[in-house]
């Protein structure tokens, strides 16, 4: 039996587009999201994306306004099914969303402990062998959006919140009533 020439021509170059087009869709991911990656490292990048419980703390206002170290939560609420949340996952992780500092440097002078207004935190699985098993993203929104902060809580340095500091502070805000 013989084949078509021309038709096995095309399906040889369908599948090679299909392989460029993948290739070309990892790329693009990977470059919207290398420096994330590089800050937040693998497991907590997981996190952020896949953890199927998630809090928002709110921290009390330590008494003096120095750098102990340690911050104290005031309330705990469970904001695992709350609206926009799967769009501030995907936000977290791209980089066109924060102010990087140039070729990939992070601030890495301490914030006061007053400074830090909320956490959210990602719960992973109780398997500590491949994931931690939470990741504790602290914000600081600052007294502007030019000043907002974030940090991964025990990783070094802080991101400024850059673009998405006004709608992070809206969304904290508007969830925090929501569950009220």
């Amino acid at each position: 039996m013989l084949r078509s020439v021309p038709g096995s021509i095309l399906v040889m170059g369908l599948l090679a587009l299909g392989f460029l087009a993948a290739g070309v869709g990892v790329w693009w991911q990977w470059q919207q999201t290398r420096r994330c990656l590089a800050f937040y490292g693998i497991q907590v990048t997981e996190q952020i994306s896949k953890a199927p419980r998630v809090e928002l703390w709110r921290f009390k206002r330590p008494s003096n306004g120095g750098r102990t170290g340690q911050l104290y939560v005031n309330r705990v609420q469970d904001i695992t099914d709350a609206k926009g949340l799967v769009h501030l996952r995907r936000g977290l992780v791209e980089d066109a969303n924060f102010q990087w500092l140039e070729r990939g440097k992070l601030e890495l002078e301490p914030l006061p402990d007053t400074a830090w207004d909320v956490a959210i935190v990602f719960y992973g699985s109780d398997n500590l062998e491949s994931t931690p098993s939470h990741a504790v993203i602290a914000i600081d929104f600052g007294e502007n959006p030019q000043e907002a902060n974030l940090t991964v809580v025990g990783r070094p340095g802080r991101v400024a919140l850059g673009k998405m500091a006004n709608g992070l502070r809206t969304w904290v805000e508007s969830t925090a009533k929501w569950l009220e």
